[in-house]
């Protein structure tokens, strides 16, 4: 089966970990590419191949200003990644409300079971 191209959708191109670095740099403010390129430690040509795709999916915006490009989050294009990952956080939320229900009858019934004994 052929794999999905990166710039198919959000999900494909965070995927890429140094994407995810980038996004998570981004977070931070507005930077110009030659900023990402000394944090990351990658060659320009390597940062500017992942702002590529992450502008085609829309996670990363860019403005000119002056001679420098500034590259920024759009948080708006993460929204289906949260929504994605929300129904599994609601999920195994419940499951522990349900396990910490168990846990606490466990308990009082050690604790009947040792004042009992007594």
């Amino acid at each position: 089966m052929a794999r999905a191209a990166t710039t198919a959708d959000v999900f494909n191109a965070v995927a890429e970990p140094r994407r995810r670095e980038i996004l998570d740099l981004l977070a931070r403010g507005e930077r110009p590419v030659n900023d990402l390129v000394g944090a990351l430690r990658l060659g320009q040509p390597q940062v500017s191949k992942h702002l590529r795709v992450l502008r085609e999916v829309g996670a990363v915006d860019v403005r000119d200003e002056g001679r420098r490009r500034l590259y920024r989050l759009n948080g708006q294009a993460l929204k289906p990644i949260h929504d994605w990952v929300k129904s599994y956080e609601d999920l195994w939320t419940e499951r522990f409300r349900s396990l910490d229900v168990v846990v606490e009858e466990l308990k009082r019934e050690e604790q009947e079971d040792d004042g009992g004994g007594e």
